[in-house]
């Protein structure tokens, strides 16, 4: 072929390799995704702390630890979300990109609870079958050993707000003393007796909670309960309360004690 050929071609050429280059980032994007490896826990019974803030006669008071039964199987992720799986949400133009660039086999971290959601329906869409954020109960039973009862004590001395939050503040930065500061890849936490990898581990999970306050009279009865779904339960390390938009906690948002190092999600498949 002479080169006043190959030069009528090139246009058509350099079309198709547009072509082509437009069509793998689309199916790219669109391709199936694998279903995520999921643990099934039998209905049991478990013992659980509710959480929020309980004020009695108008002093903080420590929610009874009682015993509570998870009613259906629970389908929950063995591992968190990864980078790379909120990456192809990201591609899709169903997720907002995560402000860290963190390599693709650890868990996607600087995500908000409305991040996470929108994962979980874009991932619903794609697989044609139901995911969603666990419950704060949900996920203290897939916990397992690794939840952390973050109550403190009643005395007179903690019934101080002052001295009541630096207590908390000095328990919860015990618990994460020696976490890596950074997110470490998948597994490097291990598992629980349940099969569930890095629970606990330096990444706080979201879960669909919202903060409740509850008063109770003097008898111990509830007065009151209001409820604020514009902050959300993180579970980790110790238990959080961050504002649904804020996706690092660190910058600002926890509500009290000692901010999440990181906050990332795992899903339960909706029954």
């Amino acid at each position: 072929m002479s080169a006043q050929s190959l030069k009528r071609l090139l246009p058509a050429l350099l079309l198709l390799l547009a072509v082509c280059a437009a069509t793998g980032r689309l199916w790219s994007a669109q391709a199936p995704i694998s279903l995520p490896d999921l643990v099934e826990l039998p209905p049991a019974d478990f013992l659980y702390r509710a959480a929020g803030e309980v004020l009695r006669d108008g002093r903080p008071a420590v929610p009874p630890r009682l015993i509570t039964r998870l009613e259906r199987p629970l389908l929950i992720m063995r591992q968190q979300v990864t980078a790379a799986e909120y990456q192809r949400c990201v591609m899709a133009a169903a997720c907002a990109g995560s402000e860290d660039a963190a390599a693709p086999d650890t868990p996607v971290v600087k995500v908000s609870w409305r991040d996470a959601t929108a994962y979980a329906a874009w991932l619903s869409r794609t697989t044609k079958m139901a995911f969603r954020l666990p419950t704060d109960r949900e996920w203290a039973y897939a916990a397992g050993s690794r939840l952390v009862d973050d109550a403190l004590p009643e005395s007179a001395e903690l019934a101080d707000p002052g001295r009541r939050l630096l207590a908390r503040y000095d328990q919860e930065w015990d618990r994460a003393a020696g976490l890596a500061k950074a997110p470490q890849p998948t597994g490097t936490y291990g598992a629980n007796e349940h099969g569930l990898i890095d629970v606990a581990g330096n990444v706080w999970e979201w879960t669909d909670s919202c903060f409740v306050r509850t008063r109770l009279d003097r008898a111990g009865n509830v007065a009151s309960d209001v409820v604020n779904c514009g902050v959300r339960l993180v579970e980790g390390r110790h238990r959080a309360y961050v504002p649904d938009f804020i996706r690092d906690a660190r910058a600002g948002g926890c509500s009290a004690g000692t901010p999440p190092s990181h906050l990332g999600f795992r899903l339960v498949r909706a029954s």
